[in-house]
């Protein structure tokens, strides 16, 4: 019997620049797992990927997190600055 699969996506935003990864999983696959699939950490700057800092679709999730059929998991970037310093600057 043939084991089923699954799409999802593995997507980076950086300043000017969008990296997506489209991979084929066995059904049952970890976030983590669709990360390592998509080799997408070998084009990202060390440290880029960090198990506090995944999602899909916009809600935080964990590495062990199941994925499903047409998930876009994110890879978030840290804030170069937090939304309080944000405001007081631009109250300044």
């Amino acid at each position: 019997m043939a084991e089923r699969t699954i799409t999802a996506e593995v997507v980076y935003a950086a300043a000017g620049q969008q990296i997506l990864r489209r991979v084929e999983l066995a059904e049952g696959s970890t976030v983590e797992q669709a990360i390592d699939a998509s080799g997408i950490a070998g084009v990202l700057p060390e440290g880029a990927i960090d198990a506090r800092h995944l999602g899909i679709f916009a809600c935080r999730v964990a590495p062990d997190q199941v994925v499903q059929n047409g998930d876009r998991i994110e890879i978030y970037r840290s804030l170069m600055l937090g939304p309080m310093e944000a405001r007081r600057r631009r109250a300044r």
